[in-house]
């Protein structure tokens, strides 16, 4: 399942990983948690712990990554768990500071269907970003990216379906409405996931062809000078 190495130099990748994370943050704090969106994967399972045990994201997040961070050295390397490990830390200082310190709150609680849009579209970003940099945003990303590799499905399609299924358990805590509109959200996050993975992929593998497209050209334009 081990992948090589994109390309990019180290700083591009750092800044890319903790401009995702911080992405990620931002939205499961001032619009999630405040606009009463809960969220699938493990950050669902930890605003679940914030709603019933009062147990902060930051903690529970890391508390949960840790075992398959430990998995997926076997299956990704060193170097994917060491970017991945990077986004978790990351995560839970950005997420805590934010608990902390920031007074900005978005109420879109009259306007949910705004509220899931917009989450939807900063969570897929963030984690697409993540993802980009060679890493992932959390365990249940790590198993997304396993699951996708393995069984060759889209990772944001992944991300979908394992989002679903702690969206359920949402249900015994959260109204229903506000579950739908988290559905919404995710559904949302897992097409962006899917398209910004896909588009900097894309990139990536094109831009190595200019310079050697040009080579070719200045190749050829050797060969005729010398022909003539």
């Amino acid at each position: 399942m081990r992948k090589q190495d994109s390309g990019m130099s180290l700083p591009l990748r750092l800044a890319i990983i903790l401009t995702g994370t911080l992405l990620l943050a931002f939205t499961y704090y001032h619009i999630n948690y405040q606009n009463h969106l809960t969220e699938g994967g493990f950050v669902g399972l930890s605003l679940l712990g914030k709603y019933v045990l009062g147990i902060s994201p930051s903690l529970s997040i890391l508390i949960l990554d840790i075992p398959v961070l430990i998995i997926a050295i076997i299956f990704k390397g060193k170097s994917f768990v060491v970017n991945t490990f990077i986004s978790v830390v990351a995560f839970t200082v950005f997420y805590g500071l934010m608990e902390r310190y920031s007074g900005w709150v978005i109420d879109l609680q009259d306007n949910l269907p705004v509220a899931a849009l917009l989450s939807g579209v900063l969570t897929g970003l963030g984690a697409g970003m993540v993802l980009l940099g060679g890493g992932a945003s959390g365990g249940d990303d790590i198993l997304s990216v396993l699951i996708s590799e393995w069984k060759g499905i889209k990772v944001g399609t992944v991300f979908i379906l394992m989002d679903v299924i702690v969206l359920a358990f949402s249900l015994f805590y959260m109204p229903l409405r506000e579950t739908l509109y988290t559905v919404m959200a995710v559904v949302v996050a897992g097409y962006v996931i899917t398209f910004t993975t896909s588009l900097g992929r894309r990139k990536l593998v094109q831009a190595p062809k200019i310079p050697s497209a040009l080579a070719k050209t200045q190749e050829g334009t050797v060969n005729v000078n010398n022909a003539m």
